[in-house]
């Protein structure tokens, strides 16, 4: 009797959850799927189904490739390979600083590691916001100004991505890297060879988080990288915006293609990402 009326509760409550979370994430997707149907109508037909709401406002009456065909004719193709560009070099450097950082603070004894530890979290506490004025000064005295290095180089040390790790190997049992170290293996040999198999998940979670910080910045891009030739796509979407006019459909094509890579990476990861997110913080 007991678990007849425990499941018909767990029943109940599913679907007052269901009722809650189908209306949310209706209005979550909307603007989306709006914006890639009216990627795929001409241009005269994007705003004629707006008022009133009906089912022509998400089903377009005639379906074009126009649009896509146009934006990747044009400069627009080059900014999307800046993006990918920049945001690959990105992920790998920065695993690679993000990942060494993580361990020297989780693994190695050395003064002020606390210290050292407390200013790194402050340092992604911060908004990027605040010093990108700055230090898009500080690129420019350099020369990095419209320079590919000088687009990777702020997202290569990550304060998120280098918690995320360093909460992954403290939970890595210091047994491991007691037996490595009396058989004679360096702290660089104990990362390369141990931490390292060991943590996939972790370093797909970092990876997400550098991916996603690198591929939607846009105040950055802005001020370091104004040049055409080193534009990249979340600027170059602007582009679409002419003194004659605005050409909407072009831009919702342009957007619609920025956020699908993203959202077919994670995607493909989410699985790991979830399982980085589990393991952090926990400790043996």
């Amino acid at each position: 009797m007991a678990d007849t009326v425990a499941r018909r509760n767990e029943r109940r409550t599913g679907r007052r959850t269901l009722w809650i979370v189908v209306p949310v994430a209706a209005l979550a997707v909307a603007p989306l799927l709006w914006a890639v149907v009216s990627s795929l109508r001409p241009g005269d037909e994007i705003f004629r189904y707006l008022s009133p709401v009906s089912v022509r406002t998400v089903v377009p009456s005639t379906v074009s490739l126009d649009n896509y065909r146009a934006v990747l004719e044009s400069s627009f193709a080059l900014a999307l390979l800046n993006s990918v560009l920049v945001t690959t070099v990105s992920v790998a450097l920065g695993l690679a600083v993000s990942s060494l950082a993580a361990f020297a603070l989780a693994m190695i004894p050395f003064p002020g590691r606390a210290v050292l530890f407390g200013v790194m979290v402050v340092s992604f506490l911060v908004p990027f916001e605040a010093i990108a004025i700055p230090l898009a000064s500080t690129f420019r005295e350099a020369d990095l100004q419209n320079t590919l290095v000088g687009l990777i180089l702020p997202a290569v040390g990550n304060g998120l991505a280098i918690f995320l790790l360093r909460q992954f190997f403290l939970g890595i049992p210091a047994s491991l890297s007691e037996a490595a170290r009396m058989d004679g293996l360096s702290w660089f040999g104990i990362y390369l060879r141990i931490y390292l198999p060991l943590s996939r998940a972790s370093m797909v979670g970092a990876g997400l988080i550098l991916f996603v910080f690198q591929w939607q910045s846009f105040l950055w891009p802005l001020l370091i990288a104004p040049a055409p030739a080193v534009r990249v796509a979340p600027v170059a979407i602007a582009d679409f915006a002419q003194e004659s006019g605005v050409d909407y459909g072009q831009m919702f094509a342009a957007a619609t293609l920025t956020a699908v890579v993203p959202l077919l990476v994670l995607l493909f990861a989410q699985r790991q990402f979830a399982s980085s997110l589990a393991a952090t913080g926990e400790r043996e």
